[in-house]
């Protein structure tokens, strides 16, 4: 016989449907359950649902049973569960960090966290003290470096599947077709995502290499979890990884290069260094410059991107 939960797990089972109650638009029971099961908190559909129509009967909460499944909401001039909990500037950090977050962060949460984005967006849109706030989304933008692209597609459930093995150390089965077009399939141990520009690249061990590789979560065909947990390797660094060069196709040798460049084209060196040794010597219409870089395919196209700017690059012994 199932236990029958006590008043504690109830009144926080009820707290945490009312604050994912939007009051824009109308969410669903099922839709509710999976926020709730993303956030760790499992009932059974049928719970949730015998919930939501006592709140409805309780609270200021729109019931629309036209069509199924029933759509709840907060009604028009009702407050909220959760609303004078985030203020102005609260919720312009929400709105913030779900646009920058959005893949640096596990699907599962991004979900569970839907009812308080959304809660934010509306703060931001109809208090009448939030004018400034509103007026900050406009005044910032992440720029980007190079030209800009638009993302490439992912394949349904692949970047859900992908976090959540992440976040939980579980082996991953892929289906996976590579830029040349040949197409395999692989049991990989995830250890990394990665965000490039508009692409998201996941770090990997291959089963039965000690190696890692970087795989594009748009090439991923398909994807299965497989179940299997794995210790995460204590050696393995993220970091370390990225500053081996490793996604700008480099192997993390590290070599000492010299290069003179025009000073319209190579100012910006004098600000932000190629590297803490660097040095500049100033010949005239010229920088001579040296410095200790990893060697990897994106310094050869940022160096032939100077066209030429650039002249007599060559790499030194120290």
């Amino acid at each position: 016989m199932p236990k029958r939960p006590d008043a504690l797990e109830t009144v926080r089972l009820v707290l945490e449907i009312l604050k994912r109650i939007p009051k824009n638009r109308k969410v669903s029971a099922p839709e509710l359950h999976q926020q709730l099961v993303d956030a760790g908190v499992h009932r059974e559909l049928r719970t949730i649902q015998r919930q939501l129509d006592m709140l409805a009967e309780n609270f200021d909460i729109e019931r629309d049973d036209r069509n199924r499944p029933y759509g709840y909401r907060w009604k028009e001039q009702a407050r909220g569960f959760s609303a004078p909990a985030l203020t102005e500037q609260e919720s312009l950090l929400l709105a913030l960090a779900e646009e920058q977050l959005r893949y640096q962060l596990p699907a599962s949460l991004m979900k569970s966290m839907a009812g308080f984005f959304e809660q934010a967006r509306g703060n931001l849109r109809t208090r009448p003290n939030a004018q400034r706030e509103r007026e900050w989304l406009g005044k910032v933008r992440v720029v980007s470096t190079t030209q800009p692209l638009l993302p490439p597609t992912l394949k349904a459930g692949v970047f859900e599947a992908v976090s959540r093995a992440l976040f939980e150390n579980r082996w991953l089965d892929l289906d996976y077709r590579n830029a040349q077009g040949k197409r395999g399939n692989a049991e990989v141990m995830p250890l990394g995502l990665a965000q490039q520009g508009p692409r998201l690249y996941l770090v990997c061990r291959f089963n039965g290499f000690k190696n890692e590789r970087s795989l594009a979560l748009h090439r991923i065909l398909s994807v299965t979890e497989s179940g299997r947990t794995f210790s995460r390797p204590r050696e393995f660094s993220l970091e370390r990884y990225d500053d081996d060069g490793r996604f700008g196709y480099g192997e993390g040798k590290r070599i000492r290069i010299v290069f003179r460049i025009t000073k319209s084209a190579g100012a910006h060196l004098l600000e932000s260094p190629l590297s803490r040794d660097q040095e500049v010597k100033d010949l005239g219409e010229t920088y001579e410059i040296r410095a200790t870089v990893v060697d990897s395919g994106r310094l050869k196209w940022w160096l032939r991107g100077f066209g030429d700017e650039v002249t007599r690059c060559t790499e030194v012994i120290s």
